[in-house]
């Protein structure tokens, strides 16, 4: 169904980098969900964040990949030096842990996701799949699934 956009909707996309960025389902290789739990798993009690790199074809947004870079870490945050990340990585969103069962965003997380990407991960203690909570670039939980 090819649904018509205001004005506002297509000055918006612009505005936030988003045209040409639509999809209906998220889609997460499992070798990634594997590497976070590892990585958050081995991190504790010090938060980790990394970047996810994927693409959106057909409506999908498929997340295959990880990209690191430098920044600072503590068990009350984490931020990533997102300037040092090449242009030519296909970044869509970001993971981040949360020591602690809490996997809700802070103030600073939402301005981060309204900054950086269209999809977004907190995996909060235990560590595992389900405790992998997916956020829209405002916020909202988000459903994905893992293939």
């Amino acid at each position: 169904m090819n649904q018509r956009k205001s004005w506002m909707d297509k000055v918006m996309e612009t505005i936030l980098g988003n045209k040409d960025k639509n999809f209906q389902e998220i889609l997460i290789e499992r070798d990634v969900v594997d590497e976070i739990i590892q990585i958050a798993r081995q991190s504790h009690p010090l938060e980790f964040v990394a970047m996810l790199e994927g693409k959106i074809k057909n409506g999908v947004l498929r997340i295959d990949g990880l990209v690191f870079s430098s920044g600072d870490r503590s068990n009350q945050g984490a931020v990533i030096n997102t300037l040092m990340i090449p242009i030519t990585t296909g970044t869509v969103g970001s993971v981040h842990s949360h020591p602690g069962p809490n996997a809700t965003p802070s103030a600073a997380d939402l301005q981060f996701f309204a900054k950086k990407g269209l999809f977004h991960i907190i995996i909060a203690e235990p560590y595992i799949e389900g405790s992998m909570i997916g956020y829209d670039t405002f916020g909202r939980v988000t459903n994905f699934k893992i293939v």
